[in-house]
């Protein structure tokens, strides 16, 4: 069964002095976002990030933080949402963000059609959604301060 929260998962490299982040295209409907899913059954945001980083991207992400981004989504955008056996009054859900090095090469699952790697500012630009562009700035902010060890695999948010 579903669980009631959203992940988002943002892979990122370094490419000479430019840090690139990795957009997908969604199949249906037609959108740039980044690795985004939700959670099954009893699972943790980061264990469900984790599958979804491999599911979507065929990637084992082995070092997955925690952002401090966090976004509710509204449930209407879900078009099963009966079969989740969510509350009635289940009117939002909260999307939980996080970021992962990635030198490996994407394998496209059939949810997407394409992907690119893009600077913060291309990014920025293709991007859909505001969640998404939220959680890429404090990404971009972190890694040019040098602060990307503030989410490890241990901290709260992940054992929510």
């Amino acid at each position: 069964m579903r669980a009631p929260f959203q992940i988002l998962a943002i892979p990122y490299r370094r490419s000479g002095n430019q840090t690139l982040y990795c957009v997908f295209r969604r199949a249906k409907p037609v959108q740039w976002q980044f690795i985004a899913g939700g959670g099954e059954d009893d699972e943790k945001p980061l264990e469900a990030a984790k599958r979804e980083i491999w599911e979507e991207s065929g990637i084992t992400a082995d070092t997955v933080f925690a952002l401090t981004s966090t976004s509710c989504i509204p449930t209407s955008i879900f078009p099963n949402l009966r079969s989740y056996n969510w509350p009635p009054d289940t009117y939002v859900i909260p999307e939980y963000a996080f970021a992962f090095p990635c030198e490996e090469t994407v394998k496209l699952s059939a949810e997407h059609t394409d992907f690119a790697w893009l600077s913060y500012e291309e990014a920025v630009e293709r991007l859909t959604w505001d969640s998404n562009k939220t959680a890429l700035y404090e990404l971009h902010c972190r890694l040019a301060d040098g602060n990307v060890d503030i989410g490890t695999e241990e901290r709260e948010l992940c054992t929510r």
